[in-house]
């Protein structure tokens, strides 16, 4: 099997599940932050919530080595 298209393979597998898992992500404030309405309330991430924002975190990691090593073999 040709390495490019492990790298293909690969990039389109963590870029739908990156794409899954920040749209999970939910954030209530909408547009209100954008207009400076937001309050400023400090909250901790508990449960899946802390799940979702590693796992963005190491999909995200994992998206920009793809690509990179996928510069370095062409």
């Amino acid at each position: 099997m040709n390495s490019n298209i492990i790298f293909r393979f690969l990039n389109i597998l963590v870029m739908l599940l990156l794409i899954i898992i920040i749209s999970l992500q939910n954030k209530s404030s909408g547009l209100s932050n954008v207009f400076g309405g937001g309050g400023n309330i400090v909250q901790t991430r508990r449960g899946f919530e802390k799940w979702l924002f590693y796992a963005t975190i190491v999909l995200g990691v994992m998206f920009m080595a793809i690509n990179i090593a996928f510069l370095f073999t062409k």
